[in-house]
């Protein structure tokens, strides 16, 4: 009796060794992990001795037969093939160079769903009637030759390595042939078996190759044909805003499929792949550059088989690599039968699986079997001599003693041995009651064909079956024609690693192709158990999202998942994260200073309510009432010589047409509409016209007045008649033809302005036709200009009052005024450009008032003395007297 240290507590320490020498990534976690590890030393040397690994242990034979009338041949794996290049240990069971086998107990659990299926069958009175079904299993190895050996052997019914092709050393009924898990095993088998169109079921995930009926013409595959793994996978990712994430697949023709179904759904989908890792066919436990990329996404994508991933997996494990969200097609296997490995890799891990009713019954079943029920068993024995602890017989391997009390598979760890069904045993069992189904559809066939006698056995050969194994139904589903694809409800499990090593998957959602569009993935987010690093839904981005009121710029030559985020322009908004393009706000809104939101724009235009609106206005009706004023000053002293001095009809022509040229800034002034801009043009053109008009008719009255003097002249007939009067109508007139085409052209309309004043619509009056516009500006400066010559001209005739001087003054004010606007009125926008229009013609028609006016009221109000016949008389004396000296 040789007590042995467990690989896996030798190996731990080894891992921690390496880790912290090879994996930069753990070292930051090795002083907390080293620690309590190296404190339960004193418990793991204690778990080492309470394992007593007899020789028992190594000489069972690993293969057995479970006898019936038919037999059904089962070869895939139990055991786990390890590298271990670092640490070569003599004790290792299996022990080749550097390498070494470990059981796997929950592939064990394939053996028991056989065993169940065979069971129920042969309990069933409806199938296969006084038939039993048998089966004889084999455990393949890792080698093509050992496992053609097992096949050769099963087919010859040898027992020894020794083989009599196409010789029957007993007396068996074979049916078919159960292979798995990976497709190799059941190529290499199926190779041979082609050459006796011997049926032969696949229960390991479905293969194209396996598919190939010039070369697996009596091969059928179990699972379902579907390739909507991948857009339920890229539904998840779509789901949690996973844009960015790595993929791990296997470097063989299954991967490069696999690989072509992710990128095709990841790009429709806008997800990026962060990195490809692609497994070796010779995978290295210590691989370093196969990490060396791994930190750069939180979310990693593994899909493959269990023969394929079996390394990945337990090198995951062996180097700690925690804080990833691993989304895997199959269930992680461990062999590790201790609890010490308290930090679990794939702790909230997803895994999707096929849908399958949960069969109960296995459960009760499993609770059932121990060593004694089924003695063939030659695994029995040695879970037993591990878990609790029992020791073998000195009288043979397969008896037991010193057991625990009630000792039963159901009570495992859930990571040693599950008891639900897992994919494969869930296959393996269709699988049986397909075989059984055409078995026993065979049988009534031959017997009402050709009826035997009592007694008499029916002989059929397995190459039979093969025409009713296409038409039987699998599981419900499907059946078993490679041509035929399905779309498979997928079921969601989630890993729980609960305390001391116990774990559990947990359902959490599932996933229907056939479910209508936006449906198809239905998930109860609050069960699921994310990673201990994370306290929320994991992130896996290359880049963070852009907010509101930001874009998305993709990086020159980056994928499109790696971006920056840049501001939306002037008036664009964006209210959803990652928007590729910024939203123009319309016309009639604004972006908000965050950029998420289009505001409507305030209607905006010069207003009574305004304050530069009431100045305006105020100052319009002052000045107003201020020419009402003067008028009234000049009725009330019509008779005196300043008011008589320079045509009294022209003054109050004059004051009445100012008057209006006022009132008129205050159409300018309010919401315009059509009428109002009509007015603003017309009224301003004529009211000024007149005006100008009468300026210019005053200053030729003062110089006709002076020429009239000298007798004979033709310019006494023009003072009597008055003549001049008639330049206001004439004008006029020429500008009210001006202004009448205007608006039959290209009348003023109301416009809007959304560009100018952030915020706001301006509505204002456009002109409709700036050239229009301008000929009437044109037109009034060329009046004043000639009113403005005419009386420069005349500011030295001899005259009263200053006539001329005044009239010259005001006339050269008006001009510089309009002449300013024109360049303000086209650089303002606005209701400043409204403004400054209204700011030129009062001022112009103040400038009028105030030269032409202004004096003549000083005389009248301040100084009466000079508004008499008798100051005139001594004033003109005097200037006669002055010129006559001179």
């Amino acid at each position: 009796m040789v007590t042995k240290l467990l690989p896996e507590h030798i190996y731990i320490y080894w891992i921690l060794f390496d880790l912290y020498h090879t994996n930069p990534c753990s070292n930051r976690m090795f002083s907390w992990i080293f620690i309590p590890l190296f404190l339960q030393i004193p418990n793991f040397f204690c778990v080492f001795i309470s394992y007593n690994i007899s020789k028992c242990y190594y000489i069972i034979a690993e293969d057995f037969h479970h006898k019936g009338d038919v037999v059904i041949g089962a070869f895939f794996p139990i055991h786990t093939y390890h590298t271990m290049n670092k640490v070569p240990h003599p004790y290792l069971p299996y022990y080749y160079m550097d390498n070494y086998l470990q059981y796997n107990f929950k592939s064990y659990q394939y053996i028991l769903a056989l065993l169940f299926a065979i069971e129920e069958i042969n309990g069933n009175p409806n199938l296969l009637p006084n038939i039993s079904l048998g089966f004889d299993f084999y455990n393949v190895r890792f080698t093509e030759k050992d496992t053609l050996m097992n096949v050769c052997m099963w087919l010859t019914a040898h027992r020894e390595k020794f083989i009599l092709p196409n010789y029957n050393c007993e007396k068996k009924y074979f049916t078919a042939a159960l292979t798995g898990t990976s497709w190799t095993i059941s190529a290499q088998i199926g190779t041979l078996f082609q050459l006796f169109k011997f049926p032969q079921l696949s229960f390991g995930p479905y293969d194209p190759i396996l598919s190939d009926r010039n070369q697996y013409s009596s091969l059928y595959q179990i699972s379902p044909k579907s390739s909507s793994v991948s857009l339920g996978i890229v539904s998840l990712m779509v789901h949690f805003r996973w844009s960015w994430v790595g993929l791990i697949l296997p470097d063989d023709h299954k991967g490069n499929k696999i690989l072509s179904d992710f990128k095709n759904e990841m790009e429709r989908k806008g997800i990026c792949i962060g990195f490809v890792k692609m497994i070796p066919a010779t995978w290295s436990s210590h691989l370093n550059q196969f990490w060396k990329n791994i930190d750069e996404t939180n979310v990693i994508i593994i899909y493959g088989d269990i023969d394929s991933l079996e390394g990945l997996m337990r090198n995951i494990r062996q180097r700690l690599l925690t804080g990833k969200v691993w989304v895997m097609n199959i269930e992680p296997h461990f062999t590790d039968y201790a609890d010490y490995f308290f930090l679990d890799s794939f702790h909230g891990s997803l895994i999707f699986t096929y849908h399958y009713s949960e069969r109960f019954e296995f459960t009760n079943f499993i609770q059932t079997v121990n060593p004694y029920k089924y003695p063939e068993d030659i695994y029995l024995p040695k879970l037993w001599h591990l878990f609790f602890k029992c020791s073998f017989s000195d009288n043979g391997c397969q008896l037991l003693n010193n057991c625990q009390f009630n000792a039963s598979l159901d009570v495992l760890p859930r990571h040693i041995f599950d008891v639900s069904m897992s994919d494969e045993s869930t296959s393996i069992y269709n699988a049986v009651y397909a075989v059984a189904h055409s078995l026993h559809e065979l049988t009534l066939q031959q017997v009402q064909m050709e009826p035997y006698e009592n007694g008499e056995e029916t002989l059929f050969f397995p190459w039979q079956l093969n025409s009713f194994l296409k038409n039987i139904e699998v599981g419900g589903q499907m059946r078993l024609d490679w041509r035929q694809e399905v779309n498979v409800k997928y079921d969601i499990l989630n890993i729980w690693n609960l305390p001391n090593g116990f774990g559990r998957k947990v359902k959490i959602g599932s996933f229907s192709p056939n479910a209508p569009q936006g449906q198809q993935l239905s998930l109860t987010e609050q069960i699921i158990q994310w990673p201990e690093e994370f306290s929320e839904i994991p992130r896996s981005v290359c880049s963070e999202s852009c907010g509101h009121g930001f874009r998305k710029v993709i990086l020159e030559g980056s994928a499109v998942c790696c971006y920056k985020c840049t501001p939306c322009a002037h008036n664009e908004i964006s209210n959803k994260t990652d928007e590729d393009q910024c939203m123009k706000c319309p016309e009639s809104h604004y972006a908000n200073t965050e950029k998420n939101y289009c505001l409507k724009k305030a209607v905006s235009f010069l207003a009574y309510e305004d304050l530069l609106g009431m100045i305006l206005a105020s100052i319009t009706l002052c000045l107003s009432a201020l020419t009402v004023i003067v008028i009234g000053i000049f009725v009330k002293n019509r008779h005196t010589p300043i008011v008589k001095a320079n045509n009294q009809a022209l003054s109050y022509i004059l004051l009445i047409t100012l008057t209006f040229c006022f009132l008129c800034s205050l159409t300018f002034i309010g919401q315009p509409n059509k009428n109002t801009c009509t007015l603003q043009q017309t009224t301003f053109g004529v009211a000024f016209t007149a005006a100008l008009a009468t300026v210019l008719a005053k200053a030729i009255t003062v110089v006709i007045a002076f020429k009239a003097t000298f007798p004979g002249r033709i310019v006494r007939w023009l003072m009597i008649s008055r003549a001049p009067n008639y330049i206001i109508p004439i004008c006029t007139l020429i500008q009210v033809g001006f202004c009448g085409t205007w608006m039959a052209t290209y009348p003023p309309f109301i416009d809007q302005d959304a560009h100018t004043e952030h915020g706001h619509i301006i509505i204002f009056c456009n002109k409709g036709s700036s050239v229009a516009f301008h000929c009437v500006l044109g037109y009034l400066c060329f009046l004043a200009l000639c009113g403005y010559t005419v009386a420069f001209l005349s500011r030295t005739l001899p005259d009263t009052f200053n006539e001329s001087k005044f009239l010259s003054f005001s006339l050269l004010v008006f001009f510089c005024v309009w002449v300013t606007f024109l360049p303000v009125y086209h650089s303002t926008k606005g209701k400043f450009m409204v403004a400054t229009e209204i700011f030129s013609i009062l001022a112009s028609s103040t400038a009028l008032l105030g030269f032409i006016f202004g004096p003549k009221c000083y005389i009248v109000l301040l100084r009466p003395d000079e508004n008499t016949f008798n100051y005139i008389r001594n004033k003109i004396h005097s200037r006669k007297n002055k010129s006559q000296k001179t």
